[in-house]
């Protein structure tokens, strides 16, 4: 059977490690974990050492000063050889079988890079809601690398919940590190350049638990979507800088990727219009900065090409409120 190797980098979220970790070690399938903690001044080392002396499966690295989220990390990866690889952040969680479910898929399919499947929101500290128990064997969509890649350039974002990726540990190798330059959107590069080494498997089903919190930096980004947006423009840049510039048509695509950009950018400046929050002014410079025709002609066709954008709008229709679709 195929074994998986799960990493926690965790930084003064002892709060909520013990719930992350637990969701881990109750999976039915062979694994280690790995607690990485990066100089804490909460409980968490206390917690994680706790952890680990009732479960031979974890390990821990105990840090005396803070060395950042990118070398915990690539730590990470240099520590993991199981078949498969998992970075899962302290304030998240996996739901009962998700690893199972992955590496089911990927052992009946050895092209595969990586897997993903849905997330369910966790707000602060609210309870973890209950999820029903999925089959091992659950329909999924095949992506191939180049098609993944595209779709990430049409719209300028990625959709997908960083929770729930299962890494063919393998090709995380090859293609290596977290870069340190991108420190807020490394993962979108890495998950561009694992395409390029294989298909993406989609499941069909929520394989894991996304809390959100004042404290996490995806909440912090959000906050500010035009610093959001311009993050993701420089992972695109990277990408199509280094690894990615080998690809057929890269010009076209680095192309696509800024256009996809700026009309994401358009589209969430009218979000903050209808929502009467600031910072739309901004967006709209960027998007005008990035592809000046949309300063004249609204990209309509971008919000037939994002996938939710049906769900938006039944949800605006339902609410009655314009202010209630909000493009990510």
């Amino acid at each position: 059977m195929s074994s998986v190797d799960i990493v926690i980098p965790n930084y003064n979220y002892g709060r909520y490690l013990r719930a992350c970790a637990d969701s881990v070690l109750s999976q039915d399938i062979d694994l280690r974990l790995l607690i990485i903690d990066n100089a804490s001044t909460d409980k968490s080392v206390e917690i994680a050492c706790e952890i680990a002396a009732r479960d031979p499966r974890v390990e821990l690295r105990l840090r005396r000063e803070n060395l950042g989220p990118h070398c915990s990390f690539n730590e990470g990866i240099d520590w993991a050889r199981s078949d498969y690889f998992l970075l899962l952040f302290a304030d998240d969680l996996l739901v009962p079988g998700a690893l199972r479910r992955a590496a089911t898929i990927m052992d009946r399919e050895p092209d595969i890079a990586f897997t993903y499947g849905r997330d369910v929101a966790i707000k602060g500290n609210e309870p973890i809601p209950h999820i029903n128990r999925r089959p091992v064997h659950v329909p999924y969509r095949l992506h191939q690398g180049r098609a993944f890649i595209k779709q990430f350039c049409r719209l300028g974002v990625f959709q997908i919940p960083g929770p729930s990726i299962v890494i063919r540990t393998s090709v995380q190798k090859r293609v290596g590190y977290y870069r340190t330059e991108l420190p807020h959107s490394d993962d979108y590069d890495v998950w561009l350049r694992l395409a390029l080494h294989g298909s993406i498997a989609e499941l069909d089903c929520i394989q894991a638990g996304i809390r959100s919190h004042d404290a996490n930096r995806s909440s912090e980004l959000r906050a500010r979507q035009i610093m959001h947006i311009l993050h993701t423009a420089q992972a695109a840049e990277c990408f199509f800088a280094h690894e990615g510039k080998d690809m057929p048509d890269s010009a076209y695509l680095l192309q696509l990727a800024r256009r996809g950009i700026a009309e994401r950018a358009y589209w969430s400046a009218v979000s903050h219009i209808q929502r009467r929050e600031p910072g739309a002014m901004e967006l709209l410079k960027l998007a005008f900065t990035l592809r000046p025709r949309t300063a004249i002609l609204p990209p309509l066709g971008y919000l037939l090409r994002r996938p939710d954008t049906v769900r938006r709008f039944k949800a605006l229709i339902g609410a009655g409120n314009v202010a209630d679709v909000r493009v990510a």
